[in-house]
């Protein structure tokens, strides 16, 4: 497709879209068919089949892994579009071309072409349903990434694997990040079941780049390899995480990569978890470039292209806010286990929401084991939130009545969070997590829309002074991270 109207400025209709988009069903409401997808990408020509797609599924780390992708491929002169969901400030983000989301006038543009050809396929009710939200998503980002042209779309799953918009097209690279307990009521009860649906996305004749799973999950994934003749590179025999060290605003890694061991790379994210989806997107990359290898310096300029909001991000500085969306117990623990090792602090307070069909106990247990304090809050722009009366109560039975406060709003939440750090000390930190949507509503207190495009430092909206992720960070013996 190719733009027909002219490009209309302000914000009134990339509203007027946003709301046309959020009256149709969200994305926890799940009605597995391919169908509806399908019906809409034929009507446009089949977009999806336009380019070569690198899919990339799993319980936790997928966006992350997608990000990187994304910048080690660009850093090797491809152009790149990327999907991804759910987003945190605005719908944009789901979908980017050249590592940027696209702007307000495209995404408005896009919509108002395909829009008569949606209301088409919602006629025809196919099992039942008119399109989804994130099925209208998924279509807006392969036609987008039709039209630009892009060299590779680099796709995140959104929910599974098999029945997932997504999985329209037919990815030359199928990546699978870990698989672990989440979205149970829709997924499955056990490991094999949960594999089994994000195996899907492992289609003949392509390559699945797995990074280390459980024996269960694992066992799935390569039996559905071996049913469609796809060819399986795995985490642990064919790339790896050598080694890892601390260093200011992230870490420096050796990997395991096509070529042998590379050392000397400076991921700027923290995390054990975050260097194992690095190595992924590595593997996944030479897979896509047919086995090439990366050689330290493409890897080490893409890796300085990596922007992952809300994975860890640091805020703010006196108090030092973190924010991050893990909202299941897996992607907990390795949040606890980052926080621990590359920050210290000897009181940090939590600022915690979460959706009402999540593990919560599960996940407060785990955080209580870093969080001194939490401070609980409700998000509120879905029903899906938990109610603080609720959230409360259980936070109490976890952490303990007076380990707990309450705030109606973010807002509030943050702002009594970082009081009581200032309180307790300048060595006490606020990380913020528990939800996705939450960490956008989080977000969106400390950052402007534009910052991450732009590199800008942060704006705030009454919580003081914001750090800017562009800088350097001082660094001492006494602190080492610079905080």
């Amino acid at each position: 497709m190719s733009p027909t109207s002219a490009p209309r400025t302000g914000s009134a209709r990339h509203d007027e879209v946003v709301a046309q988009l959020y009256s149709r069903w969200p994305e926890h409401r799940i009605a597995p068919s391919l169908g509806r997808i399908q019906a809409l990408c034929d009507l446009l020509a089949s977009p999806e089949k336009a380019t070569p797609v690198i899919q990339v599924a799993g319980t936790n780390g997928k966006g992350s892994t997608a990000i990187i992708i994304d910048a080690l491929l660009r850093a090797t002169g491809l152009r790149t579009g990327r999907m991804t969901s759910p987003h945190l400030l605005d719908v944009r983000e789901r979908i980017s071309i050249d590592g940027e989301p696209i702007s307000a006038d495209l995404f408005d543009d896009l919509y108002d072409q395909i829009a008569p050809l949606v209301e088409m396929v919602d006629a025809r009710l196919i099992d039942g349903v008119r399109m989804t939200a994130f099925e209208v998503y998924t279509a807006l980002g392969f036609a987008a990434f039709a039209d630009a042209p892009v060299d590779v779309a680099i796709v995140e799953v959104g929910l599974g694997g098999t029945w997932d918009a997504t999985n329209v097209a037919d990815a030359t690279v199928a990546v699978v990040c870990p698989v672990d307990f989440d979205h149970t009521h829709i997924l499955g009860s056990t490991l094999e079941e949960i594999a089994g649906e994000k195996a899907g996305i492992i289609k003949p004749g392509s390559t699945a780049v797995l990074a280390a799973q459980h024996p269960e999950a694992a066992t799935v994934l390569l039996d559905r390899c071996a049913q469609v003749g796809a060819h399986p590179v795995l985490e642990g025999v064919d790339f790896a995480v050598l080694d890892r060290a601390g260093a200011v605003g992230g870490q420096m890694l050796r990997l395991q990569t096509a070529s042998g061991p590379l050392g000397d790379l400076y991921l700027p994210l923290f995390g054990a978890h975050m260097a194992e989806n690095a190595a992924v997107a590595v593997a996944a990359v030479e897979q896509f470039l047919g086995g090439k290898e990366l050689d330290a310096q493409i890897i080490n300029d893409g890796f300085a292209g990596v922007l992952a909001p809300a994975r860890l991000e640091v805020l703010r500085r006196s108090p030092t806010v973190l924010l991050d969306t893990a909202h299941n117990p897996h992607a907990a623990r390795a949040l606890v286990e980052s926080v621990e090792e590359n920050f210290g602090f000897p009181r940090l307070i939590g600022v915690v929401s979460m959706m009402a069909d999540k593990n919560i106990d599960e996940v407060l247990r785990v955080f209580s084991e870093a969080m001194t304090d939490v401070v609980v809050t409700r998000v509120s722009s879905t029903d899906r939130a938990l109610g603080i009366g609720e959230l409360v109560d259980r936070a109490s039975g976890v952490f303990g009545a007076d380990r707990v406060e309450s705030a109606p709003t973010y807002a509030e939440a943050v702002e009594l969070a970082m009081r009581l750090a200032d309180e307790a000390g300048p060595a006490a930190g606020v990380l913020i997590a528990g939800s996705v949507i939450g960490a956008g509503e989080a977000r969106a207190l400390f950052v402007s829309p534009d910052r991450d495009r732009d590199r800008e430092p942060m704006v705030t909206v009454g919580i003081g002074e914001p750090v800017d992720p562009a800088s350097d960070w001082p660094a001492s013996d006494d602190d080492p991270q610079g905080l």
